[in-house]
């Protein structure tokens, strides 16, 4: 079995199948973080997102370094997610932010610490926010707190004193709305060309990996913009 350069944390989703898939075709080998099994994935590491917070660090910890050793990584992705509306009449509103709280907020805590460990001097980093959380979701708050945090947290991670190894490099990508299976089929009658494919991002992320000159300046947050079916990204 390849010894895995880079590690989609969420890689069964969307996205990370996506990105999984992206590298395995350019020969990059690459290991999947989440509660299933891609078997695109060189190697799989199993967690139960529903486990408390430093248990599901410690877990991932023990799992990677088995696997690892002393090599190191090029890069840790982290495209976990997912969407919860809702504003503070809502229902399920304290249930949503704890969701989106644990998908968003843990996962990138939890990437952050296994970069200190697992990955080289001057690897790249990358964490998921959301163009929406750049201002004000009242109609879906936790969503959009739990994104801004990461946004928060990426700045923080850039900075001098935040632990990763010397010179690494931390973004944070911004979507929109991404082309996903399950954005089609719950919205139908929605303007696709100014969604963002999966394959955009995934090569970006290729990009950004193999060639660190092409990467954006530390701490930058990435806006993904889609027009008329041509996308690129602008940092904000």
């Amino acid at each position: 079995m390849s010894k895995i350069k880079v590690l989609v944390y969420g890689g069964n989703g969307a996205l990370g199948k996506a990105c999984v898939k992206f590298f395995k075709n350019k020969n990059l080998p690459v290991g999947s973080i989440d509660s299933e099994n891609n078997t695109e994935a060189d190697i799989n590491f199993l967690l139960n997102f529903s486990d408390p917070w430093v248990a599901q660090k410690e877990c991932i910890h023990e799992a990677v370094s088995s696997k690892l050793g002393n090599d190191k990584l090029e890069s840790i992705i982290c495209v976990t997610g997912g969407f919860a509306g809702g504003n503070t009449d809502s229902e399920d509103f304290k249930k949503n932010c704890h969701m989106m709280w644990q998908k968003c907020v843990w996962s990138s805590c939890i990437a952050a610490s296994l970069c200190t460990k697992f990955l080289k001097e001057g690897g790249l980093l990358t964490l998921t926010g959301a163009n929406a959380a750049l201002k004000g979701t009242p109609e879906m708050i936790g969503y959009g707190m739990a994104k801004a945090a990461v946004h928060h947290f990426t700045k923080s991670l850039a900075g001098q004193n935040s632990g990763l190894p010397n010179n690494t490099q931390v973004v944070a990508i911004l979507p929109q709305v991404l082309d996903t299976p399950r954005n089609r089929k719950e919205r139908p009658n929605a303007d696709m060309s100014t969604w963002t494919p999966l394959e955009f991002v995934a090569e970006l992320l290729y990009k950004w990996i193999t060639v660190p000159g092409e990467r954006p300046p530390n701490g930058s947050l990435a806006s993904l913009i889609t027009k008329d079916k041509k996308s690129n990204y602008v940092i904000v």
